[in-house]
């Protein structure tokens, strides 16, 4: 697909990835089209998949998910059922916010919020460490974020 988009889709990326709520007008603006083309092209970037979906960003802190927390987690083994059903686990824990496949000496990263280390305690004995298949699990608590963002860097062409 990359090799389809030209400067102006580029441009239209660019700017809604900082502005995903713009209108078709305001993105038009921005990128020197008239809205009815600019929607047009903004709608193909959504049937083609190269624009996921549009989404409010919400911080985590406001809404009370205070701990950030980083776990390495490695299997007992890596048969197709229990890598499967652990997968599938993984997917039910609405505090698992992203889970990583990993190469090396972890099997999986995983990034989980919750409202505090006693959250993450009881998230940690009760499911984590009763998913299938798992041998081991490392946790470390992100102390503060240097760097956060969904902003992909976009180059044109």
């Amino acid at each position: 697909m990359r090799k389809d988009l030209d400067g102006i889709d580029w441009r239209i990326l660019t700017y809604l990835q900082r502005h995903g709520d713009a209108t078709a007008a305001q993105v038009a603006d921005e990128v020197g089209l008239s809205q009815s083309p600019c929607w047009r092209r903004i709608q193909r970037l959504e049937e083609v998949g190269v624009i996921k979906s549009r989404v409010a960003l919400i911080d985590r802190k406001a809404v009370g998910l205070n701990v950030l927390i980083f776990s390495h987690v490695k299997l007992e083994a890596h048969s197709g059922d229990k890598l499967d059903e652990f997968r599938e686990a993984i997917r039910r824990i609405p505090e698992v916010q992203e889970c990583f496949v990993l190469m090396g000496q972890v099997d999986f990263l995983l990034r989980i919020v919750t409202q505090d280390i006693e959250a993450y305690e009881r998230l940690f004995f009760e499911r984590l460490s009763k998913l299938p298949g798992v041998r081991e699990i490392n946790s470390m608590i992100a102390v503060s974020a240097v760097k956060e963002t969904t902003e992909l860097p976009l180059r044109a062409g």
